[in-house]
């Protein structure tokens, strides 16, 4: 094989390749819009859960705080709270936060409160909880998360903030008690955490973007 023929070759799978990536780059550009949009709405459908009965007109997720571990919030990882509006006025704030003590380990959760400290709802993110017995928490297997509604730190006092089993107030599941009483703390000691810095959160104007905010 010529010189000629070798070099004619590396520039026609040159073109090709530089052909190739141009499609490439054009077709992420045309979906790349689409793709973030469809992922904002199943965002927004996935934290719509915990807020049942509030009326709010701001993006559920447009005012994002992200809180560097360590923190007093449950779990040992970096905690969101989405701060939710209505004519600009705050009306409730979403936490993603862990239970750690978990059955088969952590169970990622959402807590939704509105400003009086009145739970809007919980939601069972992620979790690898028994099937058929822990994995009950889950909304679409029983109505179990339904009971944190309305609850507040006052309601029940705070000792009563545990499972039937250990003297509290929340029905557990048959056959599982661990991975209830882990959701419970955690939720108990979200609200303790909301209580103590509520100010601090809604202190500035509903965020355009997302911010890290040293909050203890």
């Amino acid at each position: 094989m010529s010189a000629s023929t070798v070099i004619k070759g590396g520039v026609t799978l040159a073109v090709i390749a530089a052909i190739c990536t141009t499609l490439v780059a054009f077709t992420y550009r045309l979906t790349e819009e689409r793709i973030d949009a469809n992922e904002q709405a199943l965002l927004e459908r996935s934290l719509q859960p915990a807020l049942s009965g509030l009326f709010y007109d701001s993006g559920v997720t447009e005012s994002k705080i992200i809180v560097p571990p360590p923190h007093d919030l449950p779990g040992s990882e970096a905690a969101i709270i989405y701060r939710v509006y209505a004519q600009q006025e705050p009306v409730a704030a979403l936490f993603v936060v862990s239970a750690r003590d978990g059955y088969a380990g952590p169970i990622r959760i959402l807590v939704g409160a509105d400003t009086e400290g009145l739970v809007t709802g919980v939601h069972v993110l992620e979790h690898r909880e028994t099937p058929g017995l822990g994995d009950r928490v889950e909304s679409t297997k029983s109505d179990w998360v339904k009971q944190f509604e309305g609850r507040s730190l006052l309601d029940p006092t705070p000792s009563e903030w545990a499972i039937k089993g250990d003297g509290g107030q929340f029905d557990q599941l048959t056959g599982a008690s661990v991975t209830p009483r882990a959701i419970v703390k955690a939720v108990k000691n979200t609200l303790v955490y909301y209580d103590a810095h509520r100010d601090e959160l809604f202190a500035d104007a509903p965020a355009e973007s997302d911010q890290q905010k040293e909050v203890p």
